[in-house]
């Protein structure tokens, strides 16, 4: 026998979202209440409640459709433009909330924030990107930039211009970071050497390499921790 959806409006008052996060605070909604909150409206056959539901068990989680990306949300019935744009405006508020948390301090006193921000920024593209952060004199956030993209197994990086982005940032060092597509977010030796020579070539300019990323969708891996820095 096929499920029957059940209209919102038919639930009881406090089985509804919004009034329950009015009446109880948000943190007394479950993940996929506080999603239907921002989807609003479910699709034939399926009130929004099961939607969201739907979409965090897709997903793995909320943690997993933040860090899906557009094209992924493209790719489920139901969630047409002006949903997915909302889902991407949250996940853009986020990655904005801890930039900006982790500008107000040195880098590393959340080390947790920025393995966030990272997977946030670039930890669901499909295609391996090459980003550096560039850090003041207190280790403290001046830019991430992006400086490569490459293939879905490789990516060139040019030492001459990550040094040119450090001099022109002032930075007094750097973090690198880049993602592996693939999922595994174990570095490769041919991730080590491009550590080695970006150190030996920052190092000209006095610009200290603090550490390396390898960013995966669920995952962020230090090479410092690893004794590769």
């Amino acid at each position: 026998m096929s499920s029957i959806s059940i209209p919102l409006k038919g639930l009881p008052a406090d089985a509804r979202p919004r009034e329950k996060l009015l009446q109880r605070g948000p943190s007394a909604l479950s993940d996929a209440e506080l999603l239907a909150l921002l989807l609003r409206t479910g699709v034939q056959g399926k009130n929004v409640l099961e939607l969201a539901q739907e979409l965090v068990d897709r997903f793995k989680g909320v943690r997993g459709l933040l860090h899906s990306g557009a094209e992924a949300l493209k790719s489920v019935k139901g969630l047409g433009p002006a949903k997915r744009a909302e889902l991407l405006a949250v996940v853009e508020l986020a990655r904005r909330a801890l930039a900006e948390e982790i500008k107000e301090q040195p880098l590393f006193d959340s080390p947790q924030a920025v393995a966030h921000y990272l997977q946030l920024h670039f930890g669901h593209k499909p295609h391996e990107v090459f980003a550096v952060l560039f850090l003041d004199s207190q280790h403290r956030l001046i830019a991430l930039e992006e400086l490569f993209r490459g293939t879905l197994s490789q990516t060139s990086v040019y030492p001459r211009e990550v040094v040119l982005r450090a001099l022109h940032h002032h930075a007094a060092a750097v973090v690198l970071a880049h993602n592996h597509p693939s999922g595994t977010a174990e570095p490769s030796r041919a991730d080590e050497m491009l550590t080695q020579t970006l150190k030996s070539a920052l190092s000209l300019v006095d610009v200290r390499v603090l550490d390396h990323f390898v960013v995966t969708a669920s995952a962020c891996r230090s090479m410092a921790e690893l004794g590769l820095v």
